[in-house]
């Protein structure tokens, strides 16, 4: 499992060039991504909505543009750098009014038991340290009834595999180093969506931390997934 304070390094020493590269190496897609991330959530009109590893946090942001002005939405990451990155987005766009960010830890989330309606995690639960540690915690905030939505690389299919392996591991890591100076960071990238379990693997870890109702969507030749589950016992307030 990954090393939290490498991680916490690596984001830190990227954050400034994190969204430009982003759109570089996905091609754009990122956005896309997103765009299915958003359109689930919005599906169930929650309140009080987290989105964990929030990053530079376009997540938060694509939210706020789709839920009304009274939902609230937190962005949290254990790591400073990427949220002054969010901050200065922020402070730009008055509009992201019900959007506000805080410093958290996935694996101990400062955040009270049944305390909000849906979670989100985007391109960040592959960096943690203990994945059934953190659905644990994400099951414990959610309230009954709440949802869960994870978007993460994934497994291609098989006719798709050579392609894309040889783009992760050979051009990836060259194009990421020479536009954000850090080429280890992309190493660390290429290692972990190599290695990262499939999404029925996903989806059994999932369901053993408490949640039902699980579903895996793959997207673009199966090299993202959107993962979907419910904690049982009750309805989105």
């Amino acid at each position: 499992m990954p090393d939290p304070t490498a991680v916490n390094s690596m984001f830190a020493r990227i954050a400034r060039r994190y969204d430009f590269a982003n759109r570089l190496l996905s091609g754009g897609m990122d956005v896309r991504w997103r765009k299915h991330l958003v359109e689930a959530v919005i599906k169930a009109s929650p309140d009080a909505v987290i989105d964990l590893a929030t990053g530079s946090g376009d997540v938060a942001f694509a939210l706020s543009r789709r839920l009304p002005a009274t939902a609230k939405i937190i962005g949290m990451d254990f790591c400073r750098p990427m949220l002054d990155e969010a901050e200065g987005k922020k402070a730009a766009a008055p509009e992201f009014g019900n959007v506000t960010f805080r410093e958290g830890d996935a694996l101990a989330l400062p955040l009270t038991d049944a305390s909000c309606d849906a979670i989100t995690i985007a391109f960040g639960l592959r960096n943690l340290a203990d994945r059934d540690r953190g659905l644990r915690e994400m099951h414990r905030v959610l309230r009954p009834g709440g949802t869960l939505h994870i978007l993460e690389f994934s497994q291609p299919h098989r006719w798709f595999r050579g392609l894309y392996y040889f783009y992760l591991r050979r051009l990836l890591p060259s194009i990421a180093g020479w536009v954000t100076g850090d080429r280890p960071a992309y190493d660390y990238l290429n290692q972990t969506i190599g290695g990262f379990p499939s999404r029925s693997e996903i989806s059994r870890e999932v369901q053993a931390a408490g949640f039902s109702q699980v579903t895996a969507r793959p997207l673009t030749f199966g090299i993202v997934a959107l993962h979907a589950a419910t904690k049982p016992g009750g309805g989105v307030s």
